[in-house]
């Protein structure tokens, strides 16, 4: 498991560092490569900028209690706080997140629990906020605006 140069995407976990499901860490944590939670991280966890590899996996009883940022990331444990993966998200069957999820690809298995939304990183089009005067006299092209905020909601 240590050491192998294989990828998640062949099937094989890679992980450069292990947090023990005895270790408690309060503060931001940054990585790259593969890491692994069985543990308990109160603060965010945000891959290194140019990481192109950078897999967070948070085991069954892992904790993380912030902010994640990395490309590739997979929850069996608990999370409270945003994810944001460039790449894909995983929510195995026992994953528990209480935040939204911010994703380009998303697996949710049958099980997994999500008390927050799912946004495609394509659906954060920058869009005006709604004003009742200012949008009076533009006819179709606000009509169109409304209705694309709604599909989005």
């Amino acid at each position: 498991m240590f050491g192998s140069n294989k990828s998640n995407r062949d099937g094989h976990l890679v992980v450069d560092a292990l947090i023990g499901a005895q270790v408690v860490i309060r503060g931001d944590v940054e990585f790259s490569g593969g890491l692994y939670v069985e543990g308990t991280i109160l603060g965010k966890v945000i891959a290194q900028d140019g990481a192109s590899n950078a897999t967070l996996t948070v085991a069954e009883h892992g904790a993380i209690e912030g902010e994640i940022r990395a490309q590739v990331v997979v929850i069996s444990g608990r999370l409270d706080g945003d994810v944001h993966a460039t790449e894909r998200v995983e929510l195995t069957p026992s994953a528990r997140v209480t935040g939204n999820i911010h994703y380009q690809v998303v697996e949710m298995h049958a099980g997994a629990q999500l008390t927050g939304r799912l946004i495609h990183s394509s659906a954060q089009m920058a869009l005006p906020p709604p004003s009742g005067d200012a949008d009076q006299g533009k006819g179709k092209d606000t009509a169109a605006r409304k209705k694309l905020a709604e599909a989005m909601a």
